[in-house]
């Protein structure tokens, strides 16, 4: 009975103590993987990051009701803007590019022409294209000569080698006149007769004697004159200089821009017209506006006003492109505001001309000039700018006084 006891009391102390260390090993194996756990997730943190099913408890995601816009990728590519050529000495400066990389301008842009243009706020070139032109310019012509003083023999020599840029019909003939004005009087020569073309050559010499020498008192005068059999020889344009500047341009070839000449004839009144070309329907509008400063002395008996207009290609005039406004009474100022239009091709502009011509109706069938004015390439002075501010500026109407001569 005691041995059965004994036994079954070991039996059940050995039991626990089994239970006891079994326990004991597993929680010593536990907190080893713990720590090694612990330890990797040190090593590596990207597997360190939270699991998916757990981000809702650690973010937070808040609505909101603005449009979301998709980030462009695009990319716009590099535009080069072409930089600009020296083509004349009046280009002084880059305002646009100079500023953005620094540059200066060239040495032959600073340099300026031995015989400057004359300031008239407008370029002098133009390029004409069908008939129409596409800058703003009023295009002179430039007569090229040189000069030479022999002291030996007193003698001014000027050679008078080519024109350019001439605006004349087919036909005209033209030659280059020289005049030297002395407190003697005034001395003439001329070169010969040619054929007037947009690029006129006649290397040819003036000749004139200056006993004195060239430092004196007086001036020389080139002018440029065509003519044609069925019209008065017209001054195209003139240049002058002083004697005492032919040591300075004395064997130096001078390109220089001819002047319009200055009208000597006082002016009959003045004629307000405005005119404006419409490229799409060929159409060429006059507007006549009014008339001042007419002469009294023809208007002594009757008043009764009017403008006729006349279309010209060259020399010849269109009958059918002849208009005229209506009589205004009355009135020695008159004013009409009347529009006529003609229909003319872009590429016959520069060929053509207008004829205007204030009339007086002194009788039933008696009308009497006032004075009359011309538009075109072909004219000279107001009527050569406002046909070329015309052609210039298509679409656009634009007004200008002319003198009128008998």
């Amino acid at each position: 009975m005691i041995f059965t006891t004994a036994a079954i009391l070991g039996a059940t102390l050995g039991t626990a103590s089994g239970i006891l260390t079994l326990c004991g090993l597993s929680l010593i194996c536990r907190s080893c993987k713990k720590g090694k756990s612990e330890s990797g997730e040190d090593a590596d943190p990207e597997k360190a990051k939270p699991s998916v099913l757990h981000s809702s408890e650690k973010f937070s995601v808040e609505k909101s009701t603005e449009p979301i816009q998709p980030r462009t990728l695009l990319k716009f590519p590099k535009i080069y803007k072409p930089k600009p050529s020296v083509t004349s000495s009046e280009v002084i400066s880059y305002p646009d590019h100079a500023s953005e990389k620094g540059a200066k301008p060239s040495i032959s842009a600073l340099t300026p022409s031995p015989f400057p243009d004359s300031k008239d706020k407008t370029p002098c070139a133009r390029a004409l294209t069908n008939g129409m032109t596409t800058s703003s310019s009023i295009l002179h012509p430039k007569l090229h000569f040189s000069l030479t003083y022999y002291t030996d023999q007193n003698e001014l020599h000027i050679t008078v080698i080519e024109a350019e840029h001439l605006s004349v019909g087919s036909g005209c003939e033209g030659y280059v006149a020289g005049v030297l004005t002395l407190a003697a009087g005034q001395r003439e020569a001329q070169t010969s007769l040619r054929r007037l073309t947009s690029h006129t050559r006649w290397e040819e010499g003036l000749v004139f004697s200056l006993p004195g020498g060239y430092e004196v008192e007086g001036e020389v005068a080139l002018s440029l004159h065509s003519c044609d059999h069925f019209s008065q020889n017209t001054n195209l344009g003139v240049m002058r200089f002083k004697l005492v500047d032919v040591g300075m341009m004395s064997n130096a070839d001078c390109w220089v821009d001819l002047q319009p000449p200055k009208q000597d004839v006082q002016a009959a009144g003045e004629l307000l017209l405005s005119i404006s070309y419409l490229p799409a329907a060929n159409r060429l509008g006059v507007v006549v506006m009014k008339a001042r400063g007419l002469q009294s002395d023809k208007l002594k008996n009757s008043i009764d006003l009017s403008v006729k207009l006349a279309l010209k290609h060259q020399t010849t005039k269109l009958r059918r492109k002849k208009k005229q406004t209506r009589r205004v009474k009355h009135k020695m100022n008159p004013v009409w505001n009347e529009m006529m239009m003609l229909e003319v091709p872009r590429e016959l502009l520069s060929k053509s001309s207008l004829d205007l011509e204030v009339l007086n109706q002194a009788g039933p069938s008696e009308q009497e000039s006032l004075g009359h004015c011309q538009l075109g390439l072909q004219a000279s002075n107001t009527g050569l700018q406002h046909w070329q501010q015309m052609l210039d500026n298509p679409r656009k109407q634009i007004a200008m006084w002319h003198p009128l001569f008998d």
